[in-house]
């Protein structure tokens, strides 16, 4: 599974990303509540149909906060410019089995990168 950050459902809902097309007709894409509640922050067209659309992808495990915590002490997380979203992010990746972290933010890529979880997509 694909876990997509907010840079690629903004830019996919901004000018369809094919890549995103190509990986939502695959099934591969996978979702994380707090995107989803990011996105519902934002202007959507057809609102209501797309939160419901988005809720019903699958969703990665949510890490609970102590388990966010207790990774960005092992991994060093601090002071490396994310934030706590990136983080929950990062740990849900991190337990749920066979996920790749997709995004175009450089600071959460180099991270993924360096954790090995890093999706390699355009």
């Amino acid at each position: 599974m694909i876990l997509a950050d907010i840079t690629i459902w903004i830019d996919h809902f901004r000018s369809e990303n094919k890549e995103m097309r190509r990986q939502l007709e695959k099934a591969t894409i996978a979702i994380h509540p707090f995107i989803i509640a990011e996105l519902a922050l934002g202007s959507l067209r057809e609102r209501a149909r797309t939160l419901a659309w988005l809720d019903m992808l699958p969703q990665v495990r949510m890490a609970q906060i102590s388990e966010v915590r207790q990774m960005i002490e092992m991994r060093s997380l601090y002071r490396q410019g994310i934030g706590l979203v990136d983080a929950h992010l990062i740990a849900s990746v991190f337990i749920s089995p066979q996920t790749l972290l997709w995004t175009k933010d450089k600071r959460l890529r180099g991270i993924a990168e360096s954790c090995g979880i890093a999706a390699n997509l355009p």
